[in-house]
């Protein structure tokens, strides 16, 4: 158990090292971008912006690949993930009242994973409780100001 610990703390401090050498090329990355955005608008058949490059890059470092992994690997992880978010977003749409998307329409389509639900219920949760603390803190300060 306290290997399993260790493993995490290594993944999470891996995670923050991409995430500080990303910081740092982000200008050559942005660069790059827009030297690969086609102007003319054809955003689906040409190349299209990646959203989630950066976080794909470190996510995978985290979970042990290459600081650099390929790029075809990073788009095509990428283009995974747009194809669930959207699939599901579709899917959330028909669910709950029409054209709109709620956080329990959210729940209700992922109740039969496991896995999936109890780390929605978790992220909703610490949601809930990051936002109490930030009230409190506000209220705190308010308080501080008032006198």
């Amino acid at each position: 158990m306290v290997k399993l610990k260790n493993v995490g703390i290594l993944i999470t401090q891996d995670a923050l090292l991409c995430r500080q050498n990303m910081a740092d090329a982000e200008f050559d990355d942005d660069f790059a971008e827009v030297a690969d955005t086609p102007e003319t608008g054809e955003s689906s058949q040409g190349k299209r912006k990646r959203l989630f490059s950066k976080e794909l890059r470190c996510m995978m470092y985290g979970f042990g690949d290459d600081q650099n992994p390929y790029t075809e690997t990073v788009d095509l992880l990428e283009d995974l993930v747009i194809e669930f978010v959207t699939e599901t977003t579709h899917k959330a749409m028909e669910v709950g009242r029409p054209g709109r998307v709620q956080v329990e329409d959210i729940v209700f389509l992922i109740r039969k994973d496991p896995r999936k639900y109890s780390r929605v219920k978790e992220l909703l949760t610490m949601n809930e409780e990051l936002k109490k603390a930030r009230k409190a803190f506000d209220e705190a300060i308010y308080d501080l100001k008032a006198e």
